[in-house]
């Protein structure tokens, strides 16, 4: 995934900011469901209600469609589509809409629009009670100037999973503690936890190189690891052209703890400054003070090299920037196609259609989405600062086995 600790840039920043009723053909979304404790309710619309939807280039979301397509069709067509609060009905139910995505002809968006007209049916997510307000924030991925050697400036490693970090699924030894992990490492026969950021970051440069944490690159500035540890993934520059993926592996097992808060309490930055580039600006200008800083948040990430043309997300496909966003899968379906309603950080409207193709730690909730804005200065700005109220709708496939006409 692309962040197993996938938080939201400036909500994770401040913040340690991740299906009861089925839908099947016996089930369609024309009815709507009934609410059940912390579950989500749908409501059907038409799609011509959807807030702008004759403006979007939607054929711009068939490409990111046709990635978690071929998540679906390699799956047993009996498995079902959704694992909590809402299910999509079975693999067998997306087969047509995927097969049919493939035949669109490129950049047509009224070949596009029509196709999802067809083929799916609109809803709006809300939460038990009704409201379908929730938070949408941004991420990005994070650029670095490296080095595959330790040389000059890059100074900085980058580390791969620990050879001797131990990941422990408690679901395994008793059904309560389904999906409950520990992770740590075994000293004297028994599993202790794994040394926090600041002991790691403190001990590294004295024992580095050492088989027992491999590096994947070095890089310029710790500041950038930093923000690379709260995203998850990122594209490190080697000169001449060259560069590296990388995307989250494991982590130490910590808690993560935001420190944008702190700083504002602490009075280093206002309130109102409390966005990523001021954050950033300000770790860089007073380096002694940002290590200390930094190594409050215990949680330390670990990285692989990734070989896929983006950074890749939960759902095991590589991400899409504009078009791909991260939700609770409590709550819908990895793969699904959204219709989101919501602001960008500087207020202009962003309405077009996504694809649920990740997660995150800080991304919980039946209304919570965080989008994905790609690489570079630009998206850095953009995920930086938003932080929008908003909506979103599912599609869903039609109960029918072929579309209307």
């Amino acid at each position: 995934m692309l962040r197993s600790i996938h938080v939201a840039l400036l909500c994770g920043l401040l913040t340690a900011c991740g299906y009861g009723d089925s839908f099947s053909p016996e089930r369609p979304v024309s009815q709507e469901q009934p609410a059940a404790p912390a579950a989500v309710v749908l409501k059907p619309v038409p799609f011509e209600s959807l807030p702008g939807w004759g403006q979007d280039s939607v054929a711009a979301a068939v490409p990111a469609f046709l990635r978690s397509c071929r998540v679906f069709l390699r799956q047993p067509e009996v498995r079902s589509v959704g694992r909590g609060y809402l299910a999509a009905g079975t693999v067998a139910d997306w087969h047509g809409p995927c097969r049919a995505a493939e035949r669109l002809p490129r950049d047509d968006d009224h070949a596009a629009r029509r196709f999802f007209e067809s083929w799916f049916e609109a809803a709006l997510v809300q939460k038990a009670g009704g409201d379908a307000d929730g938070l949408f924030t941004g991420y990005y991925e994070v650029e670095l100037a490296g080095s595959l050697v330790r040389q000059g400036p890059y100074r900085t490693p980058i580390l791969g999973r620990p050879g001797d970090l131990v990941t422990v699924d408690l679901g395994q030894f008793r059904s309560e503690w389904r999906n409950e992990t520990l992770v740590g490492r075994i000293e004297e026969g028994r599993l202790r936890p794994y040394p926090d950021r600041a002991r790691l970051e403190t001990t590294l440069p004295e024992v580095l190189p050492n088989p027992t944490w491999p590096v994947v690159a070095w890089v310029r500035d710790p500041v950038d690891v930093f923000l690379l540890h709260i995203q998850g993934a990122g594209l490190v520059h080697l000169g001449e052209g060259a560069s590296l993926r990388i995307g989250y592996t494991a982590d130490n097992g910590h808690k993560f703890v935001g420190i944008a808060r702190r700083m504002i309490k602490r009075g280093l930055i206002s309130r109102e400054q409390a966005g990523m580039v001021a954050v950033r600006d300000w770790l860089r200008a007073h380096p002694v003070e940002a290590r200390a800083l930094m190594a409050e948040n215990p949680r330390f990430v670990f990285f692989r090299t990734v070989t896929a043309d983006g950074p890749v997300g939960a759902q095991g496909v590589p991400l899409t920037a504009g078009r791909s966003l991260a939700i609770d899968p409590k709550y819908l379906p990895l793969g699904a196609p959204l219709w989101l309603d919501t602001r960008e950080s500087d207020g202009a409207v962003l309405r077009r259609l996504v694809i649920a193709q990740d997660t995150g730690n800080a991304i919980t909730g039946p209304v919570r989405g965080d989008f994905f804005w790609g690489h570079g200065d630009a998206a850095f700005a953009k995920a930086g600062g938003m932080k929008s109220r908003g909506r979103y709708y599912v599609l869903l496939p039609r109960s029918r086995s072929s579309p209307t006409a």
